[in-house]
């Protein structure tokens, strides 16, 4: 007899499985089930409101890198390095000396500066001292040429008047002198005539004597006469020569004077070396101030603090000026730059809270928005992006975003330029 073939039966795995099912469909139309179901509706409807309203109250990108100053250091003056204090990643703090260059060359420059400004100085003393000097001296030849003008036109005009007297006196002379003479001619003459008639016992002898009396005396008149004329004329001469020598003397005293009157000038002069010997002492003391710039640029200090990168001096090496040593990284002023996408700029401000997460370190940091960059990230590449072409790809584009820390950075946790980071911002 053929028995009947047996039933499949389901795994045992599916079989608790549909009963489970049932189970919960069942239960679910519990008053009790419909109660959870609503609840857990309510909390999943929460959870993506919170989800929804969390994410959209803020733009992330991890886009973003710690940015600092890093000062590069290289010499202002040119020598071989005689000393070297740092190394690489050390510490300095602002204003130690980290290299010193040989500084003979500089001293001796310095001493030769001192030198030239103190020969400059003495150069100066003196036309300063000549000024007044020769003011004073100006003065006074001045006055003593103009006093002995007036002398000496004094002198012409005396002496013109003493030829005018003179000569009175000689006209006088001259025509005392001509009545003398006519008056002795006269008497000669009566004589002449007497002289006859006394020998012939006309006249009487006492008659005769009178007439060569008369004639005597006329004689002598005419004597006294001709010498008074004769000083006359002298004194004519001498008035003359008087007069010569007194306008010789007003001639040199009007070329002393216009000599003198000069003077304004010559102190002008003397001033004005005076002035350029002063130019010269501000020459030789900005020289003497260089020489002691130089001579200080011999020690190389830290421009700040902060640790040193990319060291390339020894010993004993020949700097050239400009010539980059090393860098100092400061760790103490450094903010965040964040690229955005430029989708996300809508509802980004200055002046909105961020929130920082580096890389390197567990935690968030507090920060605010500084300022929006003015042109995408792709401007400032080496090569920019140029769509004059038909094959046009649109790339969304990222545009720097600035942000400053607001709270104090842990010293056991530096951020150092170049760290990445995930930069939120609340723009909520």
């Amino acid at each position: 007899m053929t028995q009947a073939a047996p039933v499949p039966q389901p795994p045992i795995e599916g079989r608790r499985r549909r009963w489970d099912s049932r189970a919960l469909l069942r239960w679910s139309r519990t008053t009790a089930g419909r109660r959870a179901t609503w609840a857990l509706a309510g909390v999943l409807v929460l959870f993506l409101l919170a989800g929804w309203l969390i994410l959209g109250s803020r733009e992330v990108t991890d886009d973003a890198t710690v940015e600092g100053p890093i000062h590069p250091v290289a010499p202002r003056i040119g020598g071989i390095v005689s000393k070297v204090y740092i190394d690489n990643h050390d510490f300095v703090e602002a204003g130690d000396v980290l290299v010193e260059i040989d500084p003979t060359g500089y001293e001796v420059r310095r001493a030769k500066a001192a030198a030239d400004l103190a020969e400059a100085v003495a150069i100066y003393e003196a036309a300063k001292a000549g000024v007044p000097i020769a003011s004073t001296t100006t003065e006074s030849e001045l006055k003593s040429a103009r006093a002995a003008t007036d002398d000496a036109e004094a002198g012409v005009l005396l002496g013109q008047e003493q030829i005018e007297a003179a000569s009175a006196r000689l006209r006088v002379a001259e025509a005392e002198q001509r009545r003398a003479a006519a008056e002795y001619e006269r008497a000669s003459k009566d004589l002449d005539r007497l002289r006859p008639l006394v020998e012939k016992d006309e006249i009487s002898l006492q008659e005769f004597d009178a007439a060569e009396g008369l004639d005597r005396s006329r004689r002598a008149e005419l004597d006294a006469a001709e010498a008074g004329g004769v000083v006359a004329a002298k004194e004519v001469e001498i008035a003359h020569k008087r007069v010569s020598q007194a306008r010789a003397a007003l001639r040199r005293s009007r070329a002393q004077l216009e000599a003198a009157g000069t003077g304004p000038q010559q102190v002008s002069v003397i001033e004005a070396q005076a002035a350029s010997a002063l130019a010269r002492v501000e020459q030789r003391q900005a020289q003497l101030r260089q020489a002691d710039l130089e001579l200080s640029y011999t020690k190389i200090k830290a421009p700040s603090s902060g640790r040193i990168s990319r060291k390339s001096v020894e010993t004993g090496q020949f700097l050239r000026q400009g010539q980059t040593l090393f860098a100092v990284v400061d760790l103490e002023q450094v903010w965040i730059v964040a690229r955005f996408k430029e989708t996300q700029l809508e509802r980004i401000r200055v002046g909105q809270e961020a929130r920082i997460r580096v890389d390197a370190y567990p935690g968030t940091l507090r920060g605010r928005v500084k300022s929006i960059g003015g042109a995408t990230t792709s401007r400032f590449s080496l090569l920019p992006p140029q769509n004059s072409t038909g094959n046009f790809v649109k790339v969304v584009q990222r545009v720097p975003v600035e942000i400053l820390i607001e709270e104090d950075i842990d010293p056991e946790r530096p951020l150092r330029p170049g760290m990445s980071v995930v930069a939120k911002v609340l723009t909520r």
